[in-house]
């Protein structure tokens, strides 16, 4: 008997939804990538760029699943989210921020195909057609795995 409920974003793996949404966005070329992308180092933390030459879409799918499950985030909480451990040597280490940049372009791109949009008490939330989006791919992970 088939399954009396829909799958959403929360029922799937965060792992195998991003790898799936992040080649979704890939796929279908809508995405604007900025020109430095294969340039920059994701955080001050960080000593090289990613080695992954797709990490653009990863953290754009990594963004939007973050969004839908939480509305009203904002640049600073995403620079806090993937931020990481600055390596200061022999003296302890702490917690440093991303890079605000890449935090603004993954909004902005996102806003631009229509999945996010400005929340009226700040940060961004998800649309009608980006949550429509996100729960398709989230079936459809589902169904690959079942």
């Amino acid at each position: 008997m088939a399954a009396l409920y829909s799958v959403t974003v929360q029922d799937i793996n965060a792992h195998d939804f991003n790898r799936a949404y992040a080649a979704y966005l890939k796929r279908s070329g809508k995405l604007e990538i900025p020109k430095w992308v294969d340039l920059v180092k994701t955080g001050t933390s960080k000593e090289l760029a990613p080695y992954d030459p797709d990490w653009f879409y990863v953290r754009a799918a990594s963004v939007a699943r973050h969004i839908y499950l939480r509305r009203g985030v904002g640049v600073g909480a995403l620079k806090k989210l993937h931020g990481g451990t600055c390596n200061r040597g022999s003296r302890p280490s702490h917690h440093v921020k991303s890079s605000g940049s890449i935090a603004r372009k993954v909004l902005q791109a996102l806003e631009k195909i229509n999945v996010l949009e400005a929340d009226e008490n700040g940060g961004r939330k998800i649309t009608v057609d980006g949550q429509r989006d996100l729960d398709r791919i989230a079936a459809s992970v589902h169904q690959a795995r079942a």
